[in-house]
């Protein structure tokens, strides 16, 4: 079944129609033919059509099937979209006006259920007489298939997914993460509203294809619905950052309500990671421009957050959403320390110095507490290797590219393009990710910084020793030998694709042509400053 409907879909977009042969039925047609040669994917009217209905069809046992409704919003090319959050709010309304149920269900497309029991613990929460009847939602952790044996990327995410939402959990409860979730529908309506059908005491009488509830949905699905309405700014998923999810968990929580972190043994749901490597930087650079948008709202978590929920859960959503700002750090610990060594210029106190021994106790401090999570949480060393990783090159790329893409943005020098993650890849970059190579075959601005940094840190090393072999002071120099040293440990991916590898996923040879240039002219005015 699933050959025949692939050669289908491939035939379909190929000829660029799609032939009445494969409509089953009238449905299907009328749905199809809704669609004319004018409509573009940014200029539509809103189409929704109902392809199964809970009281009419049944699967081949006699089962009642569940009620299946497409939907494509209208869109208008004078008119903001707001993206995924606009997306979820004519899903809310339109499910509001043909049966208008208490709970939903966000998923995103790539999950897929791994636990049919999952909904009746939702209900042992919400149908609980003893919870908090503030209580608006419930968060499974977001959990992929597919990672390779030692997580290579670092796309479990097991910090942000699963350890630090356990740790939210014990406060008013964890933020949403777009997927995985159990909405009181209520939460999303802040009172009354203009439309009888939106209401939430609203009764739906009639069968979900009549053409009166059909009508009601085409009208709250259309893109001039929200004018002059709330929502999007009390009611429903709130725009205004590129994470719709945690911004509106965070304003939710603010508003008084609490949610749950449920984390069976059995996972929920399941999903797909992106396997390449740039297609995971590009994903976190725009989570950090939506970070950072919240960051720097009018309801800032380390000022409104703080007053309006409690002080520790507005400091968790402030270490979120200032994330990106450890590119600072980060870059100024990848540059700073080599270039001043290549001056022989000593920045740290020398090892004989007690205060060395602060430097030594902060840097084991911060990465041994984060292996005992990751022991606790039942990973490998090896995990938790590749982890921290990739947390220095997300802080050199992702971090680093979406603050200065958020600081352009805000003085209206550029706007951010949204781009859906890409987990479609070719037998040849899975069998690389699945071997555990790194895969760095597209010429991205995104590899300059870190490819800059593993040659300065390398130079810098080599230049280190050499310089301590000559002079035997090695006290001065050593933090700063052992900081480039750390630094080539976890830049060996990088320096075999740049130098050893053939394969497609090397690294673009321009991309290290650059990043050599780059590193030969910080070298050059490093003097200035050393």
């Amino acid at each position: 079944m699933y050959k025949n409907m692939r050669v289908r879909v491939e035939n379909v977009v190929q000829e660029g129609t799609i032939s009445r042969d494969y409509m089953t039925n009238e449905g299907e047609s009328e749905a199809f033919s809704r669609w004319t040669d004018e409509f573009t994917p940014q200029n539509h009217p809103p189409v929704v059509q109902v392809l199964l209905e809970q009281s009419k069809d049944k699967d081949v046992t006699g089962h009642t099937m569940p009620n299946l409704v497409y939907v494509s919003r209208g869109k208008s090319m004078n008119l903001p979209h707001n993206f995924k959050a606009g997306a979820l709010n004519v899903l809310l309304r339109v499910s509001a006006t043909m049966t208008n149920a208490p709970v939903i269900l966000t998923l995103d497309t790539d999950m897929y259920s791994n636990d049919p029991r999952t909904p009746v613990r939702v209900l042992c929460y919400l149908l609980d007489p003893a919870m908090d009847p503030k209580l608006g939602y419930i968060q499974f952790p977001q959990i992929f298939h597919g990672i390779n044996e030692n997580d290579i990327y670092g796309g479990q995410l097991k910090l942000e997914f699963q350890i630090e939402p356990s740790g939210m959990d014990g406060l008013v409860g964890p933020s949403y993460v777009g997927t995985g979730c159990f909405f009181r529908r209520g939460v999303f309506f802040g009172g009354p509203s203009e439309t009888p059908e939106l209401n939430q005491d609203h009764l739906v009488n009639e069968s979900i294809n009549s053409k009166e509830v059909l009508a009601v949905a085409h009208h709250v699905a259309d893109c001039n619905f929200e004018k002059k309405t709330k929502w999007g700014t009390e009611m429903g998923l709130r725009y205004g950052s590129l994470v719709e999810d945690f911004y509106t968990s965070y304003l939710l929580q603010c508003k008084g309500w609490k949610s749950i972190f449920c984390n069976p043994k059995r996972p929920a749901f399941l999903g797909n990671s992106p396997i390449n490597l740039h297609s995971i930087l590009n994903q976190i650079m725009r989570w950090c421009v939506g970070l950072l948008e919240v960051a720097f709202c009018r309801y800032s978590p380390i000022t409104f957050g703080v007053k309006s929920i409690n002080p520790l859960t507005g400091l968790c959503y402030a270490h979120f959403a200032f994330w990106p700002i450890w590119s600072i750090p980060i870059t100024i610990y990848a540059f700073v320390p080599q270039l001043a060594l290549l001056n022989c210029a000593s920045i740290f106190p020398k090892a004989s110095d007690p205060w060395f021994l602060l430097y030594i106790f902060l840097f084991l401090g911060a990465y041994g507490q984060e292996c005992l999570e990751f022991m606790l949480g039942g990973e490998s060393i090896q995990r938790w290797w590749n982890n921290q990783r990739l947390w220095t090159i997300r802080g050199l790329s992702s971090f680093l590219f979406g603050l200065a893409e958020y600081l352009l943005k805000f003085i209206g020098i550029s706007t951010f393009g949204f781009n859906v993650t890409s987990k479609v890849v070719d037998e040849e970059q899975s069998k690389r990710y699945n071997q555990g190579i790194f895969d760095f075959g597209v010429p991205s601005p995104l590899f300059l910084p870190i490819t800059t940094a593993a040659v300065i840190n390398l130079v810098s090393f080599l230049w280190g020793i050499v310089h301590v072999l000559k002079q035997r002071d090695l006290e001065g120099l050593f933090m700063q030998i052992l900081l480039a040293g750390f630094a080539i440990v976890n830049c060996w991916p990088l320096y075999e694709a740049m130098v050893l590898r053939t394969d497609e996923g090397k690294m673009p040879v321009k991309i290290t042509l650059i990043s050599i240039t780059l590193a030969w002219a910080l070298y050059l005015v490093s003097p200035v400053v050393f």
